[in-house]
């Protein structure tokens, strides 16, 4: 039977899920067969399994880092928010409904502890070691009856709790001592350790603190974490975006620009750009913020109508139809595709109570959001046209959808794609729809940029119509090989970050560090 570990923080964004992924890799470096589990992740940032589930990308990344193929059963319970106060439900990969929070909590969230508790069984006779990450805090007194993301969770993996805390936003002691304090006896009992996370400065001057939490909790601190940078450890959420830091724009680089929609999804689509040297990728709200973008990317959005009114009363749409005009680059992912056409419909309120909104007009398409969810992986071939996609037709692609919408365009156009679903034998389809001129670009499919060869394609097209030279990637490195050399590099700075022999002895393993 398997082992057990669970990270839960003081609050949410402490760095559970990049703890969850070191350790995760630690334990596969040391030749564990290893699994990360979540039981209820609420994300926008989601993932579709080569079956065609969806789970939230925290847990894909920790199944990276554990050298595993993607489960669904990694993340039973996934909640994607729609508006204030209501998330789709996402039961074991598959769409079960829209709930408000009140009848989530009240009424549905407890039912899933049966398939929660089945996930766990199948781990504990498959694995080695579970690393287990909690959700917000263990100490939501509110929250706590109907709880199924942490102590409950610790409690049916039979697991040893590390509390995590963030120092690096002020006030870690005392959010140490209060969680412990909220908690009942037999739970602060199931709190083994304590880690200190994102740690800047001269550790010596710390040990105060640490000393003075060991001897007022009776809790050891197994580690202090410093706080990094340059990791490509992806986000779980779009939190990640109000941390970003505006930088200086600098003219050797192409300028990427990304329309923040309030309801963006999947911003992870662009991380394959972000990490290119070439380029800089921003995040915009509002037209004094748009500048003379080299590209503009619409992103997915979880609420499509409501995102294409906001686009309408934040005045971008006049921004965005003027680069175009200027026979710059436009591209439009899932959501961002179907606002690119002349009009999205909900006639069954499937994602918002309003039941139309005009898209930006550029394709003669309509999209109508029906009650059932596409979700799966894709590979295909590039058949667009264009000073773009013309010399690349026939180029191998790869990606994944996960939308609600069809769309339905009226009269003949050029498609972005002939693809194949991952998972059959099924004869090719077509995705998305190139503009007249080329440069105006729809496509259903996530992940798009993270095929290397049309990504660096696609930046060199950008320097060609800038007048620059374009670049020799004879040596780049893969998005998953820079992956990996980031998931060896976080392992490493944990490993050297916390005492490894007590983590074991929590754990009920033998140290083979």
């Amino acid at each position: 039977m398997a082992k057990a570990i669970m990270l839960q923080g003081t609050s949410s964004n402490v760095g559970k899920s990049v703890l969850a992924t070191a350790f995760c890799r630690i334990f596969y470096q040391d030749g564990l067969a290893v699994v990360p589990f979540k039981s209820q992740n609420m994300a926008l940032n989601s993932f579709i399994t080569k079956t065609g589930g969806e789970m939230g990308r925290a847990q894909v990344v920790q199944a990276e880092a554990a050298g595993l193929e993607p489960d669904v059963a990694m993340n039973p319970v996934l909640l994607k928010p729609t508006g204030q106060s209501s998330s789709q439900v996402i039961l074991m990969g598959k769409a079960v409904g829209n709930l408000n929070a009140r009848t989530y909590h009240m009424e549905y969230a407890t039912k899933a502890l049966s398939t929660i508790q089945t996930c766990l069984d199948q781990f504990h006779r498959d694995y080695d070691v579970i690393v287990i990450e909690g959700a917000g805090s263990p100490a939501e007194v509110n929250l706590k009856a109907r709880d199924i993301a942490n102590m409950r969770v610790a409690k049916m993996a039979k697991a040893p709790v590390l509390l995590v805390a963030d120092i690096d936003r002020g006030g870690a002691l005392a959010s140490v001592v209060g969680t412990l304090a909220l908690l009942d006896p037999d739970e602060q009992e199931l709190v083994q350790g304590i880690i200190i996370n994102k740690f800047r400065g001269d550790i010596t001057l710390l040990q105060p603190a640490i000393d003075f939490l060991e001897e007022y909790t009776k809790k050891p601190v197994l580690g202090v974490i410093p706080y990094f940078q340059g990791l490509h450890i992806q986000a779980e959420d779009s939190v990640a975006l109000e941390k970003a830091v505006s930088r200086p724009m600098d003219d050797k680089k192409l300028d990427i620009a990304v329309i923040r929609l309030p309801r963006i999804s999947n911003f992870t689509d662009f991380d394959a750009l972000t990490l290119e040297q070439a380029a800089q990728i921003r995040y915009i709200t509002s037209p004094d913020q748009f500048g003379e973008p080299d590209m503009v990317i619409l992103p997915g959005t979880k609420n499509t109508i409501e995102d294409a009114i906001w686009l309408q009363e934040s005045g971008l749409i006049e921004k965005i139809k003027k680069h175009a005009e200027q026979g710059k680059m436009l591209w439009g992912i899932c959501g961002g595709y179907q606002l690119l056409g002349r009009e999205i419909v909900d006639p069954q309120a499937v994602e918002s109570n309003q039941k139309r909104a005009e898209g930006l007009g550029f394709f003669n398409m309509v999209t109508q959001m029906e009650a059932e969810k596409v979700t799966q992986q894709v590979h295909g071939k590039l058949c667009g046209t264009g000073p773009f996609l013309g010399p690349l037709q026939g180029m191998t692609i790869e990606g994944y959808e996960i939308h609600m919408g069809r769309s339905h365009v009226a009269g003949p156009y050029k498609p972005f794609c002939q693809l194949q679903k991952e998972s059959s034998e099924e004869a090719l389809s077509i995705d998305g729809i190139v503009g007249e001129d080329g440069l105006i670009i729809g496509t259903y499919l996530h992940g798009i940029y993270d095929n290397d060869a049309l990504r660096q394609a696609l930046l060199n097209f950008l320097r060609r119509k800038k007048g620059w030279e374009p670049l020799n990637f004879a040596h780049s490195l893969s998005v998953k090989a820079k992956q990996e050399e980031d998931y060896n590099r976080l392992a490493e700075i944990v490993r050297e970050s916390i005492d490894m022999k007590k983590l074991y002895e929590i754990v009920g393993l033998q140290d083979l560090s």
